[in-house]
């Protein structure tokens, strides 16, 4: 199965067109050494939480927006391969110009594929979540994981990723590990459900809390609590080309 870049930044709200055509110079730059698709997306329903969210994550001030972005790739071998030798590119900086927010508080990690149902559309609308998962519960994360598609789709989702942190880097500012208080032996993972558009996401969500009804929780693989989540519209993908 293939294999993600995964990261999380926050820009400001004003820069929103400079930060999709950043992205925009810099797909052709990941195109051509291998990258399937890049797809970046903007937060438009990001809730605060009690212990994480996706603005603390980040350290968003009041006039920034966070971005939920990845990129696919056909392996990580591939991957790596790519981001090595953009490294050493020296022409790359100035064909990119300035970056349109703190690139110090976005952080970014490499993600192999635990479960990838359904099919993708370009225009989607994406609930995105970071959560910290015990390495010793990956099976049966990737069986809740297997669980819930058909709860997702029979309401109308589109596609369920769920990715296994691989290569998830110690940042200086921010990072993943921080972002969800993980603990040791907790491995980062990056998800998202694809939906037709906001609406159908929102009432999937209405629908299942009813059908909760105050019911207990089931138990979980993971701290549920440590999770986080938002809703994110489309701002640019490769496969459209803008």
């Amino acid at each position: 199965m293939s294999y993600h870049t995964g990261s999380v930044a926050a820009v400001p709200t004003a820069n929103r067109e400079a930060y999709r055509a950043h992205a925009a110079r810099a797909w052709p730059h990941f195109q051509r050494r291998g990258a399937l698709r890049m797809v970046e997306t903007w937060g438009e329903d990001v809730p605060d939480g009690t212990r994480t969210d996706f603005r603390r994550a980040v350290q968003a001030t009041p006039d920034e927006t966070v971005v939920f972005s990845w990129i696919e790739w056909p392996d990580r071998a591939t991957c790596d391969a790519a981001w090595g030798d953009m490294m050493a590119d020296e022409s790359m900086g100035a064909e990119m110009g300035e970056m349109p927010f703190d690139g110090h508080r976005m952080f970014w990690g490499g993600f192999s594929t635990v479960l990838d149902e359904g099919e993708t559309r370009p225009g989607a609308w994406v609930q995105g979540f970071v959560l910290a998962v015990p390495e010793a519960n990956r099976d049966a994360f990737a069986a809740l994981a297997r669980a819930s598609w058909e709860g997702f789709r029979a309401r109308g989702a589109l596609r369920q990723a769920e990715l296994w942190g691989e290569d998830v880097p110690h940042g200086k500012t921010t990072d993943f590990y921080r972002a969800t208080q993980a603990e040791a032996g907790e491995v980062p993972v990056f998800a998202w459900i694809e939906w037709p558009d906001r609406a159908t996401c929102d009432a999937a969500a209405r629908a299942m809390q009813a059908d909760a009804g105050g019911q207990p929780m089931p138990e979980m693989p993971f701290d549920g609590k440590r999770m986080f989540w938002g809703g994110f519209a489309p701002l640019f993908d490769s496969r459209e080309g803008r």
